[in-house]
């Protein structure tokens, strides 16, 4: 597995970057501080004060923020509640953020979920319990368990909470606009639900793959070698990773645009750019 030295995410117009701190191997920069850029429609970018983050997530209009303390500070738009952290706001050890709700999990592998729930998206199924990792999408969820194993809930309208036997081996989840995502542990990736534009068609050869993530209709993973590969909806050009395309340590998908962040700190960006969510802040 390659170092991660630092953690981007993308909202549907927008990003999100917590920079890393000089020569650590810390995915936070060493005030916790978060950058954002592109569309601030519902102030998604206007990053709270304090900056103590330890870990970031972007929905569709709003953002999350993990603290070090544990507890989430959420904004933007809140016009289903997105944003009301329910209380107890302490042992989030993990957030996501999905169109217009939000998921938290606890130190206790439990999940919260809140904000719209028009397809079941914040009812977590039983046991709530065991969860090491979550993933949010537009009305679905996913959630692994510590056996390695997919829970997925929400919205099913194309099969994309219906996780392929053997439901095991999983060692990472992305969940995108209607399809769904697993990272195996023999580095392959298991693809299911809506496929309109080939999003789930995952491009030969698969193997090799450590991390996986989703825009809206197009996906993003790279390689042990660093390089990223895309599939998936292209209209926008947000599968054309611009060259060269290696040494990434880090990748994320927005609704038409594409993050990857470079071990030496850089971001690159590219896809739909209307309103200037792939232009990185300098320096």
């Amino acid at each position: 597995m390659r170092r991660l030295i630092g953690a981007i995410a993308c909202g549907l117009l927008f990003a999100l970057l917590m920079p890393p701190a000089a020569g650590a191997d810390s995915p936070q920069r060493g005030d916790g501080s978060i950058v954002a850029w592109g569309q601030n429609s519902d102030g998604q970018c206007d990053v709270p004060e304090p900056t103590d983050f330890v870990v970031v997530a972007g929905g569709r209009e709003h953002s999350l923020g993990l603290k070090a303390d544990g507890s989430i500070v959420s904004w933007g738009d809140n016009y289903f509640g997105q944003c009301n952290v329910p209380a107890p706001n302490t042992d989030f050890v993990a957030v996501a953020g999905g169109r217009f709700h939000s998921l938290g999990l606890k130190s206790d592998g439990s999940i919260v979920a809140w904000g719209y729930n028009g397809d079941g998206q914040c009812d977590v199924p039983e046991p709530n319990t065991d969860f090491v990792t979550i993933a949010a999408s537009a009305g679905h969820n996913l959630g692994m368990k510590a056996d390695s194993s997919i829970v997925a809930w929400g919205g099913n309208w194309y099969g994309e909470c219906d996780v392929p036997v053997p439901n095991t081996d999983f060692v990472a989840v992305a969940a995108g606009a209607g399809h769904s995502l697993g990272l195996k542990a023999d580095g392959s990736i298991a693809a299911w639900g809506d496929n309109i534009v080939g999003q789930c068609n995952v491009p030969a050869p698969n193997t090799d793959f450590v991390t996986v993530t989703t825009g809206g209709y197009h996906n993003l993973a790279y390689k042990a070698d660093g390089s990223i590969v895309t599939w998936g909806s292209n209209y926008h050009g947000q599968c054309d990773v611009p060259p060269p395309n290696p040494d990434f340590v880090a990748v994320a998908g927005g609704g038409n645009h594409s993050l990857g962040l470079k071990a030496d700190g850089s971001i690159v960006a590219w896809g739909w750019n209307d309103v200037g969510q792939c232009d990185v802040p300098a320096p």
